[in-house]
């Protein structure tokens, strides 16, 4: 039975991964770091704790101290790296907690993770000779795309705002523990993600939560930034499929392939409500635009070519059908509050 530490998985896309991964392995025990911060809630795993094979740790993982204890008390032998502070706005307005996180956490655990594994450069104990540092990034470290391209796996990093800085220079850590010790790693990018248990603060969560309220729903700018979103499960099968199956030093994009503007996003959440939850007027009246934020990168779009060629895999929703599921557990969240 091997251990893999999971870190940040109190999160969004982490707490959709651990049932899956434990649903889907009898042969790991999974443990849990997590800081528990405003992003964190152990609720999202609530169908988890009652698993032998599961364990939370609260805890940071900057915390050197804490990283060498769990190695050494739970034999870990992978990492699959979820925790990151990940919302651009607060990074506009606190940067410092992003670089700290960030940058700084992803080297503790990775430096931890070398030197528990390996006797020198290029050589693995006798008995951690699989193990691999899984480090989950974004397509935001690329920055911001033209009406046509598609990010891929060699597009140059180009981040523009402190959160995509510091998850760039978290891909270059992780990518030099590579290059100079011969640590197994492979990096992921993704693209925007959707679905269950993503916190209230993210633009489809707001648009559901506001709209249900009667409240203005903010749309920034011109309301035609682009993003390409991904469901949440989707992207963590893909997650399974690199660690498990992925090449060694390589990065794989995930991707949805579901380009939308702002505007349409919130457009189809409005006529689905309208349709399942109806009021007197259409809740398309409540849209409000509001000032840009800073930054803001126009359009992100993944080409996930290499993934579903190599290892196999492709996303089994598509945005109309991943879009009714959320929207339906979103409303079943706030009529209970």
């Amino acid at each position: 039975m091997q251990s893999i530490l999971l870190t940040g998985t109190a999160g969004f896309i982490g707490s959709n991964f651990v049932p899956y991964f434990l649903d889907k392995y009898s042969k790991y025990n999974l443990i849990n770091l997590d800081l528990l911060t405003y992003a964190g809630d152990l609720k999202n795993l609530e169908e988890c704790k009652s698993n032998p094979r599961y364990k939370f740790i609260k805890g940071d993982i900057c915390n050197r101290e804490l990283i060498e204890f769990i190695f050494n008390e739970y034999d870990i032998q992978g990492v699959i790296h979820f925790a990151a502070e990940s919302h651009v706005d607060n990074s506009i307005e606190n940067p410092g907690v992003f670089i700290e996180t960030n940058v700084n956490g992803t080297f503790t655990l990775i430096d931890v993770a070398q030197k528990y594994w390996m006797n020198k450069p290029f050589e693995y104990k006798e008995n951690y000779k699989g193990c691999r540092f899984h480090h989950i990034s974004t397509d935001e470290v690329y920055g911001t795309l033209n009406e046509t391209d598609l990010f891929t796996e060699e597009t140059p990093y180009a981040p523009n705002s402190p959160y995509s800085a510091s998850k760039a220079s978290s891909d270059m850590i992780v990518r030099s523990y590579q290059e100079t010790y011969g640590l197994n790693t492979v990096i992921t990018n993704c693209s925007n993600n959707y679905g269950p248990k993503q916190h209230d603060e993210k633009l489809i969560p707001t648009i559901i939560r506001k709209a249900l309220g009667g409240e203005s729903i903010p749309i920034y700018g011109d309301g035609k930034n682009i993003r390409d979103w991904l469901y949440v499960l989707d992207h963590c099968k893909g997650i399974d499929l690199v660690y498990h199956t992925g090449e060694e030093a390589n990065v794989y994009n995930i991707g949805g392939r579901n380009e939308r503007t702002n505007l349409q996003i919130v457009d189809a959440i409005c006529t689905i409500l309208d349709e399942k939850v109806p009021t007197e007027k259409s809740y398309k009246e409540l849209i409000t635009f509001v000032a840009d934020r800073a930054g803001h990168d126009r359009r992100y779009a993944i080409d996930a070519t290499k993934l579903e060629i190599q290892l196999g895999w492709k996303a089994d929703e598509n945005f109309d059908t991943g879009i009714i599921k959320t929207i339906e557990w979103y409303v079943g969240k706030y009529n209970d509050n």
